[in-house]
């Protein structure tokens, strides 16, 4: 079906929503606004659904719901008898819609749902999934992506989000369906009446927060605290608070004017905490109040982002530094203790810090690595529990500001990183110590590893023609030197294969399949560069490690310059 058709008939079907019709009536003799949300469908992949908002095949929907839902209920019926599913969503805009829309779909399927009432966090649906024992789960957010966008993430009945198989399989079943007439609909105050769909309250949420308050590693380090917290108009406000509260953390000031939800994120347009304008409310308010912390977690609270006192001001740190800090803190709190498991496993992705390895090999924890998503992290928490050690788990985390302590979800939970990393700060200053004492004595033990992120952006149509093409050329001509640094060895995961430069000798790399690539460069420097698999941009992770922070930085920011270049 041409364009042209597509639009007319999405003119005559659509009616459901009449945002989506006010919309096509404007584009209306607009080629390109057309184009764009018509040459393409959508995809379905292993992180779900994500796009702008609006009409199209190419935009979310009611209808792109829809169609994803019935393919996702046909996948249920064609493997279980009786199926549920759990779904949440945050506070962008449609997401309650959109949550609603799922559920209609699936009731009209014969499928249960169990329906939160309110907005949630994903490491909440993530554990009723598990709780429930679901056989899925959904959950309508686009995580920190600009306003104008949403999504849906589809989970499996472990409580992560789907691995390839599984999100392969739902996407042959959609791609059968007809977006308008080959979708099951039923009403949905009908079917909450007859307990088809299932309204959540605050029970499993007080559950969930048991098991977050289990992971604390020194209860009642100190009380005295000051932090500064934002939800960014997400879905951390009430359980961010409350677990913190029940810590005994009770000096937090919320920022106010990112309190309560707000799907506009009028003072983030780009709720993200791993940039520094996310900050500046919370700066703001810094100079008066003097916290000693300030935390921020994004929409669908699964990263949280940190600052702290440095000089006159505040410091953000990184994912991967706040991450190694965390992974330090359990890690010689439990040895401390007496509280390590045997055998303990941390896990992290192939582009997070070197440095966490250095301090896992300290305590004797094995360290694993998975591809980037969190879903393979908590794949290998389910591996563990499969081979009844679920305690040997720690600690997995990720350098986008992810992290997971406890097996109570799989996915990832500021919840508790909040509490974590709020009750780490108040251990270490009754010791005399800053987190960045603290991090400045890793580095003088381990090595300054200093890492940064070069984002490339890949807009519309032709951004996705030009991102495959860079792929393709960077395999077709692999680099030989970067920054003046010569590559010592590839690593191309979508042929699971690394090759030495040096010798020639190739060595087959045990993981899934992906669209990576992997460049290790002299000195213990390196580069991977990877698309998006939320965003139109490709990404190129920078690993500089020197004795010193000085000789650090200017490599780092060498390789920067390099990575741009080599991606632009």
């Amino acid at each position: 079906m041409n364009i042209t058709t597509l639009y007319q008939r999405w003119l005559e079907k659509a009616v459901d929503d009449a945002d989506l019709q006010r919309e096509l009536q404007e584009i209306g003799g607009k080629d390109e606004e057309i184009y764009d949300r018509f040459y393409r469908e959508l995809e379905f992949g292993t992180a779900g659904l994500r796009g702008v908002i609006g009409a199209g095949d190419n935009r979310m929907n009611i209808y792109t719901v829809r169609k994803a839902t019935q393919g996702l209920a046909d996948y249920l019926n064609s493997r279980y008898a009786a199926a549920r599913v759990a779904i949440a969503y945050d506070s962008r805009i449609k997401s309650d819609l959109f949550a609603k829309e799922a559920a209609r779909v699936l009731a009209a399927n014969g499928i249960a749902v169990s329906l939160y009432a309110e907005l949630q966090p994903v490491p909440v649906l993530s554990y009723t999934v598990r709780k429930l024992s679901c056989q899925a789960g959904i959950m309508v957010t686009a995580s920190h992506n600009p306003a104008k966008y949403n999504g849906y993430k589809c989970y499996g009945s472990e409580g992560f989000q789907m691995t390839d198989d599984d999100a392969n399989a739902v996407t042959d079943c959609i791609r059968r369906i007809d977006m308008f007439d080959g979708v099951k609909l039923t009403d949905f105050d009908k079917a909450v009446a007859d307990g088809v769909i299932t309204l959540l309250d605050d029970t499993l949420v007080d559950a969930f927060l048991d098991e977050v308050v289990k992971q604390q590693v020194h209860p009642c380090a100190g009380t005295d605290l000051s932090v500064i917290y934002t939800p960014l108009n997400g879905a951390g406000n009430k359980p961010v608070r409350k677990v913190l509260s029940r810590i005994g953390i009770r000096n937090v000031t919320v920022v106010p004017e990112q309190e309560m939800p707000d799907g506009l994120f009028p003072t983030a347009p780009y709720p993200n905490p791993e940039i520094k304008e996310t900050f500046g409310l919370a700066l703001q308010l810094a100079e008066t109040v003097k916290p000693d912390l300030l935390l921020a977690t994004d929409p669908d609270c699964d990263r949280v982002g940190i600052a702290v006192p440095k000089d006159d001001g505040y410091v953000l740190f990184t994912g991967n530094e706040t991450g190694c800090l965390l992974l330090n803190y359990i890690l010689s709190g439990l040895a401390e203790q007496g509280r390590l498991p045997s055998d303990p496993v941390v896990v992290k992705t192939i582009v997070t810090s070197n440095l966490a390895a250095r301090i896992a090999q300290k305590y004797g924890c094995e360290m694993r690595e998975v591809l980037t998503g969190f879903k393979y992290i908590g794949e290998q928490i389910g591996l563990l529990e499969e081979a009844g050690h679920p305690e040997r788990y720690l600690l997995g985390f990720e350098e986008s500001y992810g992290y997971l302590a406890g097996t109570h979800a799989r996915d990832k939970d500021a919840v508790v990183a909040s509490m974590l990393i709020v009750e780490m700060a108040a251990y270490y200053k009754s010791q005399g110590l800053s987190l960045i004492d603290v991090l400045n004595g890793l580095y003088a033990e381990h090595g300054v590893y200093l890492h940064r992120l070069v984002n490339v952006q890949f807009e519309g149509a032709q951004g996705m023609i030009a991102m495959n093409d860079l792929m393709t050329r960077l395999r077709n001509e692999p680099p030989t030197v970067i920054g003046g640094l010569r590559v010592l060895a590839t690593t191309d995961y979508q042929e699971r294969i690394r090759t030495d430069c040096i010798s020639g000798k190739t060595t087959a790399i045990d993981l899934p399949k992906s669209n990576v690539l992997s460049y290790e460069l002299e000195g213990n420097a390196g580069l991977i560069i990877r698309p998006s698999g939320t965003e139109p941009k490709v990404k190129g992770y920078i690993t500089a490690a020197e004795a010193t922070m000085a000789a650090s930085e200017a490599l780092a920011a060498h390789l920067c310059d390099a990575a741009k270049e080599l991606i632009k």
